[in-house]
């Protein structure tokens, strides 16, 4: 081997020692490339891309406002005449507008009064949104009363109910007390029966009970009626007066809410 191919071989060991061989590098590389590469594609487009007329519209219309009126302007020129100054208000008294009104410019294709009646509809519907609100309200707040309300009475109806037991037993009682074997009325007393006896003469109970179409209500008021002017006997006080003097003088009265 010769001096100079001895040198060429040295020289291509050393390159090949700094050349960097770690895995996947050349791959990022590329990577890094293209996106580098599509990027600066993406500025030339844009750089190179032709504005629309509506685009060239609004930057000369954009331009134009910005930019103070001069003395070409017919109008400004006859201000000044007037003595007007430039950023001095309008009026006699220079208390109106200092900058001109500004200019709203219309890019829709809708007819004039379009944005009025979607505004109008927007309105209407919250109006209409707001109103089936009330009515939903007004419907629960009622239901609850009429709740309330069958709540109430359905307590009322079981504490008479309670109250006419309690009559009827102490009317069998205190009738029996005076040698009373047959109550005045069948619904008076309470009949305590055998239990095999109660299976059979059940339905015939219940059409003597309906029989009275008497509310439980009617009953407790003639029964009420009957223990105090027969027994002077009040089932509130749970007492028997000495008589009806005693009664009227020591009884609050002849219902339940009287004993409140």
């Amino acid at each position: 081997m010769g001096e100079e191919e001895e040198d060429d071989y040295m020289s291509d060991i050393f390159i090949n020692t700094k050349q960097d061989v770690r895995p996947g590098l050349p791959m990022v590389r590329r990577v890094k490339e293209t996106i580098q590469k599509e990027e600066r594609q993406k500025e030339a487009n844009e750089k190179n891309r032709q504005k629309s007329i509506k685009e060239e519209e609004k930057e000369r219309r954009d331009t134009v406002l910005q930019s103070a009126l001069g003395n070409e302007n017919k109008g400004f020129a006859l201000l000044q005449k007037m003595g007007y100054k430039t950023g001095q208000a309008l009026g006699k008294t220079g208390k109106g507008i200092v900058e001109p009104i500004p200019l709203n410019i219309k890019t829709g294709r809708s007819g004039l009064g379009h944005e009025e009646q979607k505004k109008r509809k927007a309105e209407e519907k919250l109006e209409n949104y707001r109103r089936k609100i009330h009515m939903k309200k007004q419907a629960d707040e009622q239901a609850a009363d009429q709740f309330r309300v069958r709540f109430k009475n359905k307590q009322e109806e079981r504490k008479i109910e309670g109250d006419l037991r309690k009559s009827q037993k102490a009317c069998q009682q205190l009738d029996s007390q005076k040698d009373i074997n047959i109550p005045k009325e069948i619904w008076y007393w309470m009949e305590s029966e055998p239990e095999e006896e109660k299976d059979e003469e059940k339905e015939e109970d219940e059409d003597e009970y309906k029989s009275s179409d008497l509310s439980a209500s009617e009953k407790l008021q003639i029964l009420t009626a009957y223990l105090r002017g027969e027994h002077f006997y009040c089932i509130w006080c749970g007492t028997a007066y000495e008589d009806s003097e005693d009664l009227s003088s020591n009884c609050p009265g002849d219902s339940s809410a009287a004993h409140d």
